[in-house]
């Protein structure tokens, strides 16, 4: 069993130092503000922060009034660096952040191990910067929570789905799936890609987004197939990409962020 899992892109992606972290992050969330119920879950981007923490924030921040009762976070995040059928679980005691220690919440996990589609994988989680970009956001917004982390890999919406189901509980837990949208397109046909992609999550239509836009596909199509089946109502947030943000127009990455009640 493996005691902690090591930030893989802390200095990279995001600071390394923790005060200049901590200051970037809640310098993101003081920009947006709760205007809604906080969600049951969420869609939130995981690039570089200079280039989609913005975007995250806006998600982020929705949890400020549930900071005190969200308790278990069950993130779902894609596989870049290691392929994979299912999902893959963490045999891990804690998830490190320069911010601090996760503790994983090992019951959670030894559930959905119960299902055919999930296994413990360490090697999927060792590198996958999907998963860990999120973290330090929930730390900063969130009191005191356990997280049960999945990468997902060639999973159906099905399979997806019902890994959710099976954790979902009450409002002690937050759903919490990691997806950019288009990546490397110009400006103007991100934005056309990305704003098709948006409208596909808020009608919690999953046959209508593939693998072109979003690296999340397979997770946040799990999402949308319970979110339909419980009647749950998916707002966008923000919509933006690097071109709007911090990079060049001629190859961009779309960023979106969405709360569902």
């Amino acid at each position: 069993m493996l005691v902690s899992r090591r930030p893989a892109v802390a200095g990279s992606f995001y600071p390394g130092d923790p005060r200049e972290l901590k200051r970037m992050v809640d310098g993101y969330l003081a920009e947006v503000s709760a205007e809604d119920a906080p969600p049951k879950a969420l869609i939130a981007p995981h690039a570089g922060y200079v280039y989609s923490g913005p975007i995250a924030a806006s998600a982020y921040a929705t949890l400020a009034p549930s900071h005190a009762t969200i308790s278990r976070v069950v993130l779902l995040g894609p596989a870049h660096r290691v392929p994979l059928r299912g999902l893959a679980a963490s045999s891990a005691e804690r998830f490190d952040t320069p911010l601090g220690s996760v503790a994983l919440d090992r019951a959670a996990i030894d559930l959905a191990l119960t299902l055919p589609q999930v296994k413990l994988m360490d090697e999927a989680h060792l590198l996958e910067h999907s998963l860990e970009v999120q973290l330090p956001f929930l730390q900063e917004v969130l009191d005191r929570f356990q997280l049960a982390p999945f990468v997902v890999g060639d999973a159906s919406p099905a399979e997806v789905a019902e890994v959710l189901e099976l954790l979902w509980g009450g409002p002690e837990t937050l759903i919490v799936i990691s997806s950019d949208l288009s990546h490397y397109y110009d400006y103007r046909t991100a934005k056309r890609l990305d704003a098709t992609t948006s409208a596909a999550i808020e009608a919690l239509r999953p046959e209508d987004i593939g693998y072109e836009q979003a690296c999340g596909r397979n997770p946040v199509n799990g999402l949308l197939e319970l979110a339909k089946r419980r009647g749950l109502r998916a707002r966008t947030l923000d919509l933006r990409n690097s071109g709007d943000t911090a990079g060049p127009r001629d190859q961009v990455v779309g960023y979106g962020a969405y709360a569902f009640n």
